[in-house]
């Protein structure tokens, strides 16, 4: 499998596919093992949302009790990434329907 692999993520905590030539372009058996590799990945997808909401409840908790008006702003932009990383995660876990499909096809 010269042609693509796995890059990691270091803001969403996992391996991201990283194709080098158009999917079609992939023969069956390198489509089927970059499918299940992916899906094995997909697998934490979940785990690591709800890790990121569990960050975002902290910190919500802490800006609630804040009087610093800069930490509340250094809170609130964490919040607010922590919310995108979730919002990207859901993105990518969507994607494997995306793959299944095309394997059906």
């Amino acid at each position: 499998m010269a042609d693509y692999g796995f890059v990691w993520n270091e803001r969403l905590l996992i391996h991201l596919p990283s194709l080098e030539r158009d999917w079609e372009e992939h023969t069956r058996a390198e489509q089927a093992e970059l499918i299940e590799r992916w899906e094995l990945i997909r697998g934490r997808i979940p785990d690591l949302i709800l890790h990121f909401e569990q960050v975002i409840n902290t910190k919500q908790a802490e800006l609630y009790e804040e009087d610093s008006f800069e930490r509340s702003c250094v809170l609130n932009y964490e919040i607010a990434e922590f919310a995108s990383r979730i919002n990207d995660l859901q993105i990518w876990y969507r994607m494997n329907q995306d793959l299944e499909s095309r394997r059906h096809s």
